[in-house]
């Protein structure tokens, strides 16, 4: 079966394969498109988000991870089709940033109609990201602040720095994902049901290590303050220069790991490590 997609017209460029896939041009925020998108299909993937948003070009967390997913989801019920799967994030919740509260209204949403649906909730994916724009964590952090001619801030809460580093993650290769999602589509033992995605959990310290050692780098760090950062981030967080968000440091200092066993014993998958060698495109 052919993968139809609903793609920004003039993104097309960033589709990997797009003579396999029929595509769609439009935006998600218009109906017309979306309905066009889905007529047909037996099943519904929407794997829209940002990390970032900058309302006054009207990129918000709110039109594309909730309003967006409900109204794919209002016409999947419309056309009938009975399967969707939404990539969620893990750590989403209620009462947390706004990345994360906009995730959480969209499963909520999700869970409350009557669809055949399966939510994962990947800690950070890698995967080279193959050029041509296309955003990858490792890739940016490298471009932001490793690459840097100074040490790499190892941010740490409150006021001890010997605590710097200590916030895991628990990252995931985007193959790994890929994966999960193609075969979880006609898998019924994930019918209406949440899993997390990630690897083995990863200390923030380490992480620095193993992305900067990946590209042939020994990269100094020093402990920095999250609060004086995050002050600095809800001043300047609202420009595209500035590297990072007052939100994104939030979520880091979180930490953000969890057990993928099930869903990698039930579909059989045998997940990628984060190590130099998978990310050994950073050396480009």
């Amino acid at each position: 079966m052919t993968p139809r997609l609903l793609v920004r017209n003039g993104s097309q460029s960033k589709l990997l394969q797009q003579e396999k896939c029929e595509l769609v041009f439009g935006d998600v925020d218009d109906k017309t498109a979306v309905m066009e998108t889905l007529q047909g299909c037996s099943a519904v993937i929407y794997n829209i988000g940002i990390i970032r948003e900058f309302p006054a070009n009207g990129i918000t967390y709110e039109s594309l991870h909730y309003l967006g997913a409900k109204r794919c989801i209002d016409a999947a019920v419309n056309l009938k089709i009975d399967r969707f799967i939404l990539m969620s994030a893990n750590g989403v919740k209620t009462d947390g940033t706004g990345y994360q509260k906009t995730k959480m209204l969209a499963e909520e949403y999700l869970k409350s109609v009557n669809l055949e649906y399966t939510i994962f909730r990947p800690s950070l994916v890698f995967g080279d990201p193959r050029g041509n724009g296309r955003p990858e964590f490792c890739t940016q952090l490298k471009k932001d602040m490793l690459s840097l001619p100074f040490p790499s801030p190892n941010f740490f809460p409150g006021l001890n720095p010997f605590n710097s580093g200590n916030f895991a993650m628990s990252p995931i290769h985007a193959k790994d994902v890929a994966s999960i999602f193609v075969k979880s589509i006609n898998e019924m033992k994930t019918f209406k049901k949440t899993f997390h995605l990630g690897g083995k959990a990863i200390y923030w310290k380490d992480i620095i290590k193993i992305i900067s050692g990946a590209y042939g780098k020994k990269k100094w760090t020093i402990p920095a303050p999250a609060l004086l950062i995050k002050s600095l981030a809800a001043i300047f967080g609202r420009f595209e220069w500035f590297p990072i968000t007052e939100d994104q440091i939030t979520m880091l200092m979180e930490g953000n790991v969890c057990d993928s066993e099930e869903i990698f014993s039930m579909l059989e998958i045998k997940p990628i490590p984060f190590n130099s060698e998978s990310l050994s495109y950073l050396k480009d």
